[in-house]
């Protein structure tokens, strides 16, 4: 029988069975920020523990909250300061140089297809788009993976959603996932692997599946994750160049953590998208979701565009495409927040900083802080945004506040005009 490429990936790592239905599988990557992973920490040394399995595969970034905000932020990030120092972990990403962890982490080129990765994050699905598996855990599981470099699952069962059709204009990589949500509800894919395939999909820069991946954990699931390809290669070619004589040889090689065509799945979804609208979320759940049109006028005070899951040089271009020459709404706080330096950098360099600031937004350094409503955009309640985000629970971004999760066309559309847009109309006008 065949087997998904979750299947085969813990195969490769297994390292204890301790029943049938649940597997210990040694880990490749093992992830942390300055607000989980703190916890272990202390927990470790209060238990006389304090040791890394090993300091070069802990990848760890202040990215939450950055800079401090007050006096209980900076200790969290002086916790994880120190304990970077104290284990020579040198793939530690401090203020100036940090970003936001499912952004920088890819960036940097830590993500291997068929690597196990953990962290302390929901999002941390979103380097499954690398054909990793890739998943947050809790706090005690953070702490047996830095300290024995394991972690425990359930025996992996995968749903396949394969995308197909051709993707109308002004339609994107948000507005795929959202309405896959909406479909499977929260609960769809609980305790699953969704592996995202198709043409839609083969078509797809990293960008737009780490953007498939990152809310795969918002319809219940485990993990979700791309198979590795051409374009997995090309992205991580100046990393791998030394493995492989050429992309084309790694893109062979790859294939190897490939489904078989006989694999099992539990589920099993085609989503054709050729009739896709922009999608918005409305109420307090991901899937929660319309067409744009439905909510179109609804009024909003922010727009925020950044984040783990869209806060990439492709998004700010997008978003760019809308504001240039135009301005933000009266009634409308914009704010930006390119995902990490190097994009910061390259949004410079091609000008879209200076679009986004002529257009009347604030534009801050990599955080994480308004997503979670922490810092850097926070809601007042009553308020609501046009958010480029993944969650819009109740009191995500602020208590009382409301969260509308759309692309980033759609939000830069939502700053020049102050209320819910269909940004398709506006597009090359």
């Amino acid at each position: 029988m065949g087997q998904t490429i979750t299947e085969k990936i813990f195969a490769a790592h297994v390292r204890d069975t301790p029943t049938p239905d649940n597997m210990v599988i040694d880990i490749d990557v093992i992830m942390c920020h300055e607000i989980t992973t703190p916890i272990a920490i202390m927990d470790l040394v209060d238990k006389g523990m304090d040791r890394v399995i090993d300091p070069d595969r802990i990848k760890a970034v202040i990215d939450h909250v950055t800079p401090p905000k007050d006096s209980k932020t900076a200790t969290q990030a002086k916790i994880m300061r120190d304990w970077a120092r104290r284990h020579k972990i040198k793939d530690f990403f401090d203020i100036g140089q940090n970003g936001v962890c499912h952004a920088l982490f890819p960036e940097k080129g830590f993500i291997r297809p068929g690597n196990t990765v953990i962290m302390g994050d929901s999002h941390t699905c979103t380097h499954g788009a690398f054909g990793a598996f890739a998943a947050g855990v809790g706090t005690t599981d953070l702490e047996v993976g830095i300290l024995k470099g394991v972690c425990a699952f359930r025996k992996p069962e995968s749903m396949k959603i394969e995308v197909t059709g051709n993707l109308p204009s002004g339609v994107y990589a948000k507005d795929i996932i959202l309405h896959i949500i909406k479909t499977l509800t929260v609960n769809g894919a609980t305790d699953l692997v969704i592996e995202f395939c198709g043409p839609v999909v083969d078509g797809m820069n990293m960008s737009s599946r780490m953007t498939l991946c990152n809310m795969s954990v918002e319809a219940g699931a485990t993990s979700g994750l791309c198979l590795p390809d051409r374009v997995t290669a090309e992205y991580l070619w100046p990393f791998i160049q030394e493995d492989y004589d050429s992309v084309d040889q790694a893109a062979e090689d790859y294939k190897k953590w490939h489904s078989d065509p006989d694999a099992t799945y539990a589920k099993t979804l085609t989503i054709d998208v050729s009739d896709l609208e922009p999608q918005v979320t409305h109420q307090y759940k991901p899937d929660q979701v319309k067409d744009i049109t439905e909510l179109a006028g609804t009024t909003i005070d922010q727009v925020y565009i950044g984040s783990c899951t869209n806060g990439r040089i492709e998004d700010i271009r997008e978003a760019a495409s809308i504001l240039k020459g135009r301005k933000v709404a009266g009634t409308v706080r914009g704010i930006l927040t390119p995902a990490t330096p190097a994009i910061y950098s390259q949004a410079l360099e091609e000008g879209l900083i200076k679009i986004f600031m002529d257009a009347g937004f604030c534009v801050l350094n990599p955080t994480c802080g308004a997503c979670l409503g922490m810092s850097s955009g926070v809601l007042a309640e009553g308020e609501s945004c046009a958010s480029t985000t993944n969650r819009n629970f109740n009191g995500r971004m602020g208590k009382g506040g409301m969260v509308h999760l759309m692309s980033p066309l759609s939000a830069a559309a939502a700053a020049v005009t102050g209320e819910i847009t269909d940004p398709r109309p506006m597009m090359n006008a």
